[in-house]
């Protein structure tokens, strides 16, 4: 079976991958280059759309720092930096890039449909996650009734197009002892919203905070560098 895999090079997606691959899918990774400051993630995703064999991947721009309103969009805006963990989660925070995942699975759909796929995987959470609100179940749940209303194949029901968020309930420790199962390397994965030149990860942004705690829960040494 066809799958759109969602690829940006971050730690949950990769583990996507590798659980697409596991299950024998045909993978047509889909990375999108919305002027996020963290770019540099796109080339672990090209990595590892190539390690795990997928048919295609393409890198596609989409220009969101033209809207603003996140930090990781407006390089003028500070993100924000040793939240306590507690308290991430508890409101959207100020990382939130409007509609995000409305746009990319809007074009994950539109590559579906041309590919012949009727599987989209994502790697959002539910569980420990910044609190976006694009990341819920029922945000899934209505891009899915959406796509056989919006599409040729689903109006002829020449298809049935389903998303698969496998990660949707797991903890990040969960995710990671997963992806360990499935020959993850996540040396080779970015999640750190402020990297410095070298690809190093800060250590302190959201995203940052939550991956060192997941390899805690897991047991494990986080392998990525850090400044």
């Amino acid at each position: 079976m066809k799958a759109v895999v969602l690829l940006s090079g971050g730690l949950d997606s990769t583990t996507i991958c590798s659980l697409a691959a596991a299950e024998g899918r045909e993978i047509y990774a889909l990375t999108l280059a919305y002027h996020q400051r963290h770019e540099r993630e796109i080339e672990f995703a090209k990595q590892t759309a190539k390690a795990f064999g997928a048919k295609e991947h393409i890198v596609f721009p989409v220009a969101l720092d033209l809207f603003g309103g996140s930090t990781l969009t407006d390089l003028s805006r500070p993100v924000s930096r040793d939240v306590p963990l507690s308290e991430i989660g508890q409101a959207i925070p100020d990382s939130y890039v409007p509609a995000r995942n409305t746009v990319f699975l809007s074009l994950a759909l539109a590559c579906a449909e041309t590919r012949g796929a009727q599987e989209i995987w994502l790697g959002v959470n539910s569980v420990d996650y910044s609190g976006y609100p694009d990341c819920r179940p029922e945000f899934l749940d209505a891009f899915e009734h959406l796509a056989h209303l919006a599409t040729k194949a689903g109006v002829e029901k020449t298809a049935s197009f389903r998303i698969r968020a496998p990660l949707l309930h797991l903890t990040k420790g969960e995710i990671i002892r997963l992806g360990m199962k499935h020959g993850v390397d996540y040396s080779k994965t970015l999640t750190c919203y402020t990297p410095d030149e070298q690809g190093r990860a800060c250590g302190h942004c959201e995203s940052c905070l939550l991956r060192l705690d997941g390899f805690r829960q897991a047991g494990l040494t986080d392998p990525a560098a850090y400044v």
